[in-house]
């Protein structure tokens, strides 16, 4: 790599090897996608260095979008000047991650991973203190704008998986993607738990208490993101190494699949506190159901990878949807805390397979770019909104 500010042109030795030329604003060094460690031999490091580091800055970030999915639809249903508006912060959270996706894209490309993914955390951060400040003084309007910025960092940390994906060799893409995506499997069950205490223990301040522990958890990782030196995978174009083109023609099955999936499950999800709520279920107790829903979210990608090497990515995404649709009957006709949960769990199970196969099929089939990694995810966000616009108007109460 040269070293920034000299003016000797890199060797031809150097572009052909794939090392990169640092410029202004980078903070992490230029390394292609699948390129190993400088000194590791290839067969040695089939996984992105920086893949353990996602996973913990996955981990976290799901802990504070955990925190956040159980407080949102209950706090929006107290604050909102009219039922119909109750699931305006949920909406303005997802908003906020759908607006991210390409800015991400671009940032991680110009800027590098540690910049970042250090500015999405910082944005997490502030959006965690604004909802806690509104829902101290009882204000609707500043909680939705706190839960858009919260919005952009999950936008910013759904992009861990894709990071890992792309700085690994072709075949060890759906392994550090699991591995990823797993992550968030163990963090999701602390983040409700966490919830479900303050409940216990403060039920007046639980809605603020979540809000900060989400931004402290969002402090966690900018932390993360600042002191890791793990390396930015993607170069630019003269020390990038030939790539297939990717195939947007194969984008749009995977695509559609997942987003339907997350269509599905963000309306079941947002519809239930407040139906939970209406039959009579204490909030300590939804938080419950929401800390098993988030595990059964992210838990069963340690095995949606095996799965689909036996049974194909298309039959694993078909069955997740399959799951989807028997939650939503069942959450409809619930009416007691075990159906409901069960009705979370089976709907989040559902997701997770949907969202895995499809991703997956996107991996093998697609050659997929950043730009195209982003387009994906601005679609999963955007129907995830229009679930949860959905929900307003389907409460299975």
């Amino acid at each position: 790599m040269t070293v920034l500010g000299s003016s000797d042109p890199p060797a031809e030795d150097e572009l052909d090897a794939g090392a990169g030329v640092a410029r202004a604003g980078r903070m992490a060094c230029f390394c292609p996608p699948g390129a190993p460690a400088p000194g590791v031999a290839p067969e040695a490091a089939p996984e992105s260095p920086g893949v353990a580091t996602l996973a913990v800055g996955f981990a976290l970030s799901v802990l504070s979008q955990s925190l956040a999915l159980g407080m949102l639809p209950l706090a929006g249903r107290l604050l909102a000047p009219d039922l119909r508006l109750m699931s305006a912060p949920y909406v303005a959270m997802l908003l906020g991650a759908a607006s991210a996706t390409f800015p991400a894209s671009f940032l991680l490309d110009a800027f590098g991973r540690r910049a970042a993914l250090a500015l999405g955390a910082s944005l997490g951060v502030a959006g965690g203190l604004i909802m806690a400040w509104a829902l101290t003084f009882d204000l609707f309007a500043p909680f939705s704008l706190g839960a858009f910025w919260l919005g952009v960092a999950q936008g910013f940390s759904l992009f861990y998986r894709h990071e890992a994906a792309l700085g690994s060799t072709p075949s060890a893409r759906a392994r550090a993607a699991v591995i990823v995506f797993g992550s968030g499997g163990l963090a999701g069950l602390v983040g409700p738990g966490l919830a479900y205490v303050v409940a216990r223990t403060e039920p007046a301040s639980v809605f603020a208490g979540a809000a900060l522990a989400a931004a402290l958890t969002q402090v966690l990782v900018l932390a993360l993101a600042v002191l890791t030196t793990a390396r930015a995978p993607i170069l630019p174009p003269l020390a990038a190494r030939p790539a297939p083109r990717p195939d947007w023609r194969a984008f749009a099955a995977p695509s559609l699949v997942a987003g339907l999936a997350w269509f599905g499950m963000t309306a079941a999800m947002v519809a239930a506190p407040g139906a939970m709520a209406g039959c009579g279920i204490g909030v300590a107790t939804v938080f419950s159901a929401i800390s098993w829903h988030v595990v059964a979210m992210y838990a069963p990608a340690f095995f949606t990878a095996g799965l689909a090497r036996r049974a194909g990515a298309q039959s694993v995404a078909a069955l997740g949807l399959a799951l989807i649709a028997a939650a939503w009957g069942l959450e409809f006709f619930a009416r007691d805390y075990w159906r409901f949960a069960a009705a979370l769990i089976v709907v989040a199970v559902g997701w997770s397979f949907a969202t895995a196969g499809a991703s997956l099929r996107l991996y093998r089939v697609a050659n997929p770019s950043r730009a195209m990694l982003a387009a994906h995810d601005a679609i999963l966000f955007l129907s995830a909104i229009a679930g949860a616009v959905a929900a307003a108007f389907w409460r299975p109460i």
